[in-house]
């Protein structure tokens, strides 16, 4: 259950972390806020008068269009103001609410409140709709922060904390139910469910404003704060579940355990559903909207079309609809082909819009002025009291017995503590659901902030005492680099290939790259005549396009490009990549097919095919037109030796000639990318060419940079865990030295990074047109464009911008 406030960027997948708000001087908020605030509530007063009269007997659209401006502005410009002093921009939304509401301005001056908010159950109705509607986008947008990666590896400490820390404070909130006063109880016969639901709620924590404090303490990557986080993802799941499944009890209005199995089975297999068979129809939902409409909003409805659908189907089983948002958010957020720039649109959409009215209502609804009671002003205090100790001692032993130290033990426990706005929304539906009363409701608000404005100090300052072990800086430094990185921020790999050797070799080489990192893969069949290929596709019905599965299975450039797409994966992941068959439709040529398909966001074209090369030297006419249909990074594969034999089982060695320069080095990248998926050897050559006029200082100094180059890319074999042999030859030509490594060395492949020269025929460059002339070893040609080598080509449903993970 995480907080919502700015929408966070992704490193490989989502991150938790947030992008950094640009706050304003302190001087400018205090001159211009106070006076726009006033502006807007004087407006809204004079204009009120009007508005509820015409209001008194069905709802009005003025009042509405009244209530949001005033929660909009107020939230936001309280939530600035909130920024400013280092907590979250979601705190003044909730105070804005407050402040508008019976707390103040009802205290205030009523006849003012009662004209913004009248009590008129048909105006009521309309802003609470709105704002029921936000809870389930909120509840969207929690699920697609929840990295559950995250959570599996560091599942031991993460699962230990979660456990104590939800254990704890259930306890301690269950038995506080049991003991308050029959004053407090909206139904006193009903003192059970009321216990079980305030337990659930101080065992949850607030995900988005620990996010916020561990980003800006640069702990994102520290294995700490990956602990807090993944703890935090834990409880929000098991949490929801238990409110959901509290809440149907509350439906059936006591103790009824047909009722709790009927629940609970529901969910249980609502769940199972979900993450088997609904995890592959949400994501081909997601890709068939990216793929076949132009526009963005396509995308953004059928996020909310999945939200919608699997929260009626949570109604449907007796669950409360916030579970169904809850999981349709992690399904989306786990998305292959989510983009940044449409995961912003709808953060923006709902921090903009919903966010203030939801957080401005709940304000709203807590009268604060009941806090003049000693008494109630005393339960308050023991009900902050024992929610801090409760989840913080929780959280400090799971922690411990997870095998974090005592400081690292502290950090998650202060972290753990904020509420935030996730007890904003649990209080929201108890006292919708009946199952608090308004007294108790407004407690637990009064807890919810006093907690969130306590956690951020507390956990900078336990964040602080931490040192930077080894590992964790040798894993910073990796994230880092895969930020900025050629392969790891790829998502989309197209494949053009024929039955020939080059194209199965080209599809099994794809598998290896997209397999890691279960990157969704198209594979385009190209016709064995290509000249021929138009007139092939017109005499073939446009209700052939589409392959059967059996048809799939039997051709061998998908079995290979699978099997070695499965061996690739990680050993936690059920299954590497997801493969779709393109087949051109009678009214397309090849270059066309290829043309769209780059349209669809695709980041690397695999062109595999017979003709890989001119009978008058360079590449054929084939690779020539497919490379020039497709706007973004290319490589190009031929397949010689074993692997012309046996492309798809033949062992691979790799030789990777490498030199100065962002071209050079991203084809390093892929040469150890597919030697850590094929767990093949890899020796990295840097040439130092020799001639007549080549003096001996040069010649040294060209050595020297020949080592800092293979340097850098022994870097990058460490990072992924590859074994590198660097080898620095002195010869007349690169071409030479490149064919006497690769046969000294025993290697099959040659990979080596390209550049696109301009003209109609594709070129390499020299180096590139020799080996593919008289190299007898298989070669990998890769020629990332710049676009894709800082994420992946834009286009209209994928821009330029990476987001990631998963």
């Amino acid at each position: 259950m995480s907080e919502c406030s700015h929408p966070p960027p992704c490193f490989g997948r989502r991150s938790l972390a947030e992008r950094r708000p640009v706050q304003p001087t302190s001087r400018g908020v205090a001159r211009v806020y106070p006076a726009l605030c006033f502006s807007v509530l004087v407006a809204a007063c004079f204009a009120s008068p009007a508005w509820a009269a015409a209001g008194e007997a069905k709802g009005s659209e003025a009042i509405l269009l009244g209530q949001i401006l005033l929660l909009i502005v107020f939230g936001g410009i309280l939530g600035e103001l909130m920024l400013l002093i280092g907590q979250p921009a979601v705190m003044g939304q909730l105070l804005a609410g407050v402040i508008l509401g019976p707390s103040v301005l009802g205290a205030v001056w009523p006849a003012a409140h009662h004209f913004v908010f009248p009590d008129a159950p048909s105006q009521k109705n309309m802003i609470e709709g709105v704002a029921q509607f936000g809870i389930l986008l909120l509840l969207l947008l929690a699920g697609m922060e929840t990295e559950l990666a995250l959570v599996r590896r560091v599942r031991r400490a993460a699962v230990s904390a979660s456990i104590g820390g939800i254990v704890v404070p259930f306890a301690c909130g269950f038995a506080l139910g049991e003991f308050l006063p029959e004053s407090l109880l909206p139904a006193p016969d009903q003192r059970l469910i009321t216990s079980l639901f305030l337990g659930t709620g101080l065992s949850i924590s607030s995900v988005k404003i620990v996010a916020t404090v561990i980003r800006e303490m640069g702990f994102v990557r520290r294995n700490v704060g990956q602990v807090i986080l993944a703890s935090a993802i834990v409880d929000d799941t098991i949490g929801w579940i238990i409110i959901a499944i509290t809440l149907s009890l509350a439906t059936h209005g006591s103790l009824d355990w047909f009722s709790i199995a009927q629940g609970v089975l529901g969910t249980v297999l609502f769940l199972v559903a979900s993450f088997t068979l609904g995890r592959r129809v949400v994501f081909k939902l997601i890709q068939w909207a990216n793929d076949y409409f132009l526009g963005e909003a396509a995308v953004i409805a059928a996020i909310i079309c999945v939200m919608a659908t699997f929260s009626l189907i949570t109604h449907m089983i007796g669950v409360h609809t916030v579970l169904g948002a809850f999981v349709a958010g992690i399904l989306v957020g786990e998305s292959p082909i989510l983009t940044r720039r449409i995961d912003e649109q709808l953060r923006g959409l709902v921090a903009g819009l919903f966010m203030p009215v939801f957080f401005g209502l709940a304000g709203l609804s807590a009268d604060l002025t009941i806090l003049k009671d000693g008494e109630l002003a005393l339960l308050t205090g023991v009900l902050v009291l024992i929610a801090t100790i409760g989840k913080t001692g929780g959280a400090f032993v799971g922690g411990h017995f997870g095998g974090l130290t005592t400081k690292e033990s502290v950090a998650l426990a202060t972290g753990m503590n904020a509420r935030g706005s996730t007890e904003v929304i649990v209080a929201t539906i108890g006292l919708s659901m009946g199952v608090l009363s308004q007294t108790l409701f407004t407690m637990i608000v009064a807890m919810a902030i006093l907690t969130t404005l306590a956690m951020p100090p507390t956990l900078r300052w336990a964040l602080a005492r931490l040192p930077l072990r080894k590992e964790e800086q040798r894993r910073i430094d990796r994230e880092s680099f895969e930020e900025t990185a050629f392969v790891s921020n790829l998502e989309r790999i197209l494949v053009a290939v024929d039955d020939s050797p080059n194209g199965i070799f080209a599809s099994r080489l794809a598998g290896l790259i997209a397999g890691p990192r279960r990157m969704l893969v198209s594979v385009v069949k190209i016709p064995g005549d290509h000249s021929r290929a138009t007139a092939k596709q017109e005499a073939r019905p446009e209700a052939e396009a589409t392959r059967t599965a059996e048809q799939e299975k039997q051709d061998p450039v998908v079995e290979v490009l699978k099997k070695s797409a499965d061996t690739a994966a990680p050993e936690e992941e059920e299954s590497a990549s997801d493969v779709d068959i393109v087949e051109p439709v009678a009214d397309r040529s090849i270059e066309q097919v290829i043309e769209n398909e780059a349209r669809k966001g695709h980041d690397l074209l695999v062109i595999g095919v017979a003709r890989t090369m001119s009978p008058k030297g360079g590449f054929g006419e084939t690779v020539s037109r497919l490379a020039a249909a497709f706007d973004g990074s290319v490589a190009v594969v031929t397949a010689r030796g074993e692997h012309e034999r046996n492309a798809g089982e033949a062992p691979i060695s790799i030789l990777g000639p490498v030199a100065g320069g962002e071209i050079s080095r991203r084809g390093a990248e892929v040469a150890v990318a597919v030697a850590k998926a094929a767990q093949s050897p890899l020796t990295a050559l840097s040439v130092v060419t020799t001639g007549a006029e080549n003096e001996r200082e040069r010649l040294t100094t060209a050595r020297r940079d020949a080592a800092e180059v293979l340097k850098e890319i022994k870097t990058i074999a460490e990072f992924n865990e590859v074994e590198l042999k660097p080898v620095i030859r002195k010869d007349a030509s690169a071409e030479s030295a490149i064919l006497r490594q690769a046969r000294l060395g025993r290697h099959n492949l040659i990979v080596l990074g390209v550049s696109r020269r301009p003209g109609k025929a594709l070129s390499f460059g020299e180096l590139a047109t020799a080996l593919l002339e008289s190299s007898e070893r298989s070669l990998l040609f890769v020629a990332p464009v710049a676009q894709a080598a800082a994420g992946r080509p834009a286009s209209p449903n994928r821009p330029a911008e990476k987001t990631g993970t998963g």
